[in-house]
């Protein structure tokens, strides 16, 4: 405890020398807040050099408190240039380099700049990719007389070669006399995140001397640029390694998909730190491999650092890629207990969780809770809730948060067309992709033709989706094209299915779902012929079909299912639940939709063994047979659930008294009492 003289000891305007020491050896946070407490107590905080320690001692890196640096900066009357300088740093340093240039503003009101203002914000531009700004800055530079400054020019320099104007940072690198190591490095930076890697290479060569950050910069430049084979052989000649290195080429090696190096390179490293193992954990889960990124994740928890926010949106996003709604929850209460607010991207991401893992409920829990809500939450729960087919409440919230002036971004606007395209609302679609632009300013993006086709192609109005995919004013991507596949298929169009392969193929040849559709199109038309001729055209290809798969998850554990499956322990069970669900069915008077089987086929048993085997009725029957009664049977699948599948299920859910919650490829089902969610139109 900081023991504070009594007030009789100071003098009307000079702090007493006890005080100048306190002020000077004063270094823990709490320490500091008294001295603070005390000087306005005994009105001596206007002294100058009070004020100013105060204001030192707030940004100093040790306390970093910018909230009281800020608060002792705005009660000084008359701040000196110095204030200035420390008040602007901190902001930078604590990445608000936005409030900084603003403040940077205010003070050309009031002094001319100095060394020590100038590259601290120039550094707050580069962070912000501020070129603009930083070009006025350095008009500004060569205007008071501080365009031959060495470190004002290697601000510049760095500056440049960050926001990606390396002719710039190379026209100021060759007209400076004086050129230290951080300036070579700079150029070298800024010629690898251009992917000039040639010219990197060559300055690299060229260096008169490096240290370990020249040959840092140089590894991290390749892994960025995908030249992962050239970053080894840097990192393999390097004298000695910091921890910077070992994580650039841990994350070129996740980002290149080669997974077994970037474990092998992890597995031997000297130390670890929070960006080694968010790097492990974000490559598998970016790369599709969940199980991996939660397994490694799981890992860090017992033998790495405390989770950051970072570490904690890639667990959730794992999760969420694998509807485990346990382990989801279990992240949530982690979250609660460790502090984690979800007043950002936290929150976003718990929101999404929650509604891929079938939890909607869940999800407008978390967003009701949290107080300050932001776009990114709106957005969240605007495309969570058109996902389950609540189109009514996704809109509902859309216009609530217009109301509250809140502005939506075009990512919003992709929530909300597609609540309109799954509950069918073709005007409502057609409306709100007007009121993007003629509202809001926004111009449509691929992204939303694609939304607006898709909207059209479900509600089987293929000709106008085929008129705006010809008129657009950009190039038609792969997504567009199958929508405009998908939608012929399912309305029997075989002219403009073929037509829109057709596209497909041109775009994107590897497409699988290309083949796939376009030779159900022939199944479902009874042409064999063509059947064979698409499967031939695969084979020579290499493409392959995806097998429908369906997961469950039952107290953490993952169970997945393929059509016909015969490899899980419970398959006997499993199998005698199927003909138990077979009969009921029957007795409700389910006839199967065979002509959902197309597959070349001539028996009808035949036909109707195959749906019987389809993934989902297997994952069905093991959750009726573990799951606890009272609670909703959640399974993922891989494909589009058929039609003959969709009926069954419903009948099943009032048969068996139980919630059935289907997530496919599209969106949600949630069957309950002889009905679904998404009225029959998904």
């Amino acid at each position: 405890m900081l023991k504070l003289p009594p007030l009789h000891s100071l003098q009307p305007y000079l702090p007493h020398h006890h005080h100048s020491s306190l002020l000077r050896t004063s270094k823990t946070p709490h320490e500091v807040k008294q001295l603070h407490a005390f000087s306005i107590k005994t009105a001596i905080f206007d002294h100058p050099f009070v004020s100013s320690r105060l204001l030192s001692l707030y940004s100093d890196p040790k306390i970093n408190n910018l909230e009281y640096a800020r608060s002792v900066f705005d009660r000084i009357e008359e701040p000196s240039l110095v204030s200035w300088n420390i008040i602007i740093k901190c902001y930078v340093e604590n990445h608000q380099s936005n409030d900084a240039i603003l403040l940077f503003h205010e003070l050309l009101h009031e002094f001319t700049p100095d060394s020590f203002t100038l590259p601290c914000v120039i550094k707050g531009c580069a962070r912000l990719n501020a070129v603009k700004e930083g070009k006025q800055i350095h008009g500004l530079i060569l205007k008071i007389g501080f365009g031959c400054d060495m470190y004002v020019q290697s601000s510049l320099v760095s500056m440049y070669s960050k926001c990606g104007e390396i002719d710039s940072a190379r026209k100021l690198f060759d007209e400076m006399e004086h050129k230290d190591l951080v300036l070579w490095n700079s150029l070298i930076d800024g010629y690898s995140r251009c992917g000039q890697i040639e010219l990197a290479l060559k300055f690299f060569d060229e260096m008169p001397e490096r240290d370990l950050f020249s040959w840092t910069v140089l590894v991290d430049g390749l892994s960025k640029c995908g030249k992962v084979g050239a970053a080894r052989e840097i990192f393999d000649r390097m004298p000695s390694r910091n921890l910077v290195s070992w994580n650039a080429m841990i994350n070129g090696y996740m980002k290149s998909g080669d997974f077994d190096s970037a474990c092998q390179l992890f597995n031997k490293m000297p130390t670890r730190d929070i960006i080694s193992w968010n790097s492990m954990i974000a490559g598998f889960e970016l790369n599709g491999r969940f199980m991996e990124a939660l397994e490694l994740f799981q890992k860090m928890l017992k033998a790495g650092p405390m989770p950051n926010h970072a570490t904690l949106v890639s667990a959730l996003s794992a999760v969420s890629g694998l509807a485990m709604l346990s382990k989801g929850r279990w992240l949530h209460s982690y979250m609660d207990e460790n502090g984690f607010g979800l007043d950002g991207v936290l929150g976003t991401s718990l929101i999404e969780m929650y509604a891929k893992c079938g939890s909607i409920e869940s999800a407008l829990t978390v967003f009701q809770a949290i107080s300050k809500k932001k776009l990114g939450h709106w957005t969240a729960i605007v495309v969570g809730l058109g996902m389950h087919g609540m189109a009514k409440n996704a809109l509902e919230l859309f216009h609530e948060m217009c109301r509250m002036g809140m502005k939506p971004h075009a990512i919003t606007f992709i929530g909300v067309l597609n609540a309109c395209s799954h509950a069918g609302l073709v005007n409502d679609g057609r409306h709100y992709f007007n009121m993007m632009r003629n509202e809001y300013g926004i111009e449509p993006t691929v992204e939303h033709y694609g939304c607006l086709v898709d909207i059209l192609c479900r509600a089987g109005h293929i000709k106008e989706a085929k008129n705006i995919i010809e008129n657009m004013p950009m190039r038609p991507n792969k997504v567009i094209w199958m929508s405009l596949l998908s939608g012929s298929r399912n309305h029997g169009n075989t002219e403009v299915g073929e037509y829109a392969a057709q596209r497909l193929i041109e775009v994107a040849p590897d497409t699988i779902g290309c083949y796939i559709l376009l030779s159900n199109i022939y199944a479902a038309a009874y042409q064999w012929d063509k059947v064979s001729h698409v499967r031939e055209m695969m084979k020579k290809r290499g493409i392959r079909k995806d097998p429908g798969c369906s997961s469950i998850e039952h107290k953490g554990v993952h169970h997945e299912f393929i059509v016909g499956d015969k490899s899980h322990p419970q398959t006997k069970e499993i199998y005698s639940k199927l003909r138990e669900m077979k009969e009921k069915l029957k007795c409700m008077g389910h006839v199967p939709d065979t002509t959902q089987v197309l597959l070349c086929i001539e028996g009808e048993k035949e036909k109707e063994a195959e749906l019987e085997n389809h993934s989902e009725r297997l994952a069905i029957a093991f959750g009726l047979i573990n799951v606890d009664v009272g609670s909703p049977i959640r399974i993922m699948k891989n494909l589009r659930v058929c039609n003959d599948c969709h009926s069954a299920t419903k009948l099943l859910s009032d048969i068996y008294n139980r919630e059935i919650i289907v997530r496919d490829n599209s969106r949600f089902h949630h069957f309950k009492n002889g009905s679904c969610s998404c009225m029959d139109y998904w």
